[in-house]
C-alpha cells in the first residue's frame, strides 16, 4: 500500500460517525447493512449519513451494491487489510508481533489496572 493511499483511508476513518459505520459493518461480513440500518444505529440524517458512506466509498473502505430499493453497504476486507498490513509492516518494522504483544487479552495495555 503506497502512503497516499493509507493517508486517505485513515483520514476517512478519522470521524467518529465513519469510524462507527465500519465497525458495525465489519460483524455483518458480505451480508453488509443498508444505508437505513446504518443511518438508525448511528442516529444521522440521510444526507449526513450520504456523505459519511460517500467519504469511506472514495477511500476504498466499503463497497456498495444496491439490492432492490436498498443499497447495501458493507466493509472492503482487503482494503482494511492492507491498512493494518501496512501501518504493522512499517510502524513495527516488519515484526508485528511488537505490536501485538502491547494489548492484553482484555484490549487494555499491560500494566493498565484491571478492575
Amino acid at each position: 500500500m503506497k502512503q497516499c493511499r493509507a493517508l486517505n483511508a485513515l483520514s476517512a476513518l478519522a470521524n467518529e460517525h465513519r469510524l462507527e459505520a465500519v465497525r458495525l459493518m465489519v460483524p455483518r461480513g458480505h451480508d453488509g447493512l443498508t444505508a437505513g440500518e446504518i443511518g438508525a444505529a448511528l442516529e444521522l440524517s440521510a444526507s449526513r449519513l450520504s456523505f459519511h458512506l460517500n467519504a469511506l466509498e472514495a477511500a476504498g473502505l466499503i463497497e456498495s451494491e444496491r439490492k432492490g430499493r436498498n443499497i447495501c453497504y458493507r466493509v472492503s476486507y482487503g482494503a482494511l487489510r492492507d491498512l493494518m498490513g501496512y501501518l504493522l509492516t512499517d510502524c513495527c518494522g516488519a515484526h508485528p508481533e511488537i505490536c501485538s504483544s502491547l494489548m492484553a487479552c482484555d484490549g487494555k495495555p499491560p500494566g493498565a489496572r484491571r478492575g
